[in-house]
């Protein structure tokens, strides 16, 4: 008993002390990830710098969390800089303890990206869209979503 209480330890240990892999990403990949989704998507575009961002994250990550009978897919794409790829962002997720899928958009002009997402999309963070190809729905937040309204809408979107 006393070794798989060791190795259950060690194993969580591991799991919390190894880096998230952060992968790197084109808008044009991402667009294709959102259109083919066979399940509700929420992205959320952030970024470590983001006070807003780093405020809501903790929200999308519980309220996804409990809707897990749902099979929403919750992704974090951040937008950080060039010279924050990957080992500042992978520090900063282990910091703040994220546990979603996380991927760093390799792009810089926001004025060619950020229309693909939404067209009222005019570069400001925290963005969300969510996604449900399955019910045709669509909807875009290009504000911070409080916890409320957050819920509200994974509702909405997983109904």
């Amino acid at each position: 008993m006393k070794k798989l209480l060791f190795l259950l330890s060690f194993l969580m240990v591991q799991q919390l002390v190894s880096a998230q892999e952060i992968k790197k990403i084109k808008m044009d990949d991402l667009i294709k990830m959102i259109d083919s989704s066979k399940t509700p998507l929420v992205i959320n575009f952030w970024a470590s710098w983001c006070g807003p961002c780093v405020r809501e994250i903790p929200w999308f990550e519980k309220n996804v969390a409990a809707m897990a009978d749902k099979k929403i897919k919750l992704v974090l794409v951040s937008i950080d800089f060039p010279d924050d790829y990957p080992k500042n962002i992978q520090a900063f997720a282990k910091k703040n303890g994220y546990h979603s899928e996380i991927i760093w958009l390799n792009e810089t002009n926001s004025e060619e990206f950020c229309p693909k997402i939404d067209k009222s999309w005019d570069g400001s963070i925290p963005v969300t869209l969510m996604v449900n190809n399955k019910k045709n729905y669509r909807q875009f937040f290009a504000h911070q979503l409080p916890e409320e309204k957050l819920t509200l809408e994974l509702k909405k979107l997983a109904e």
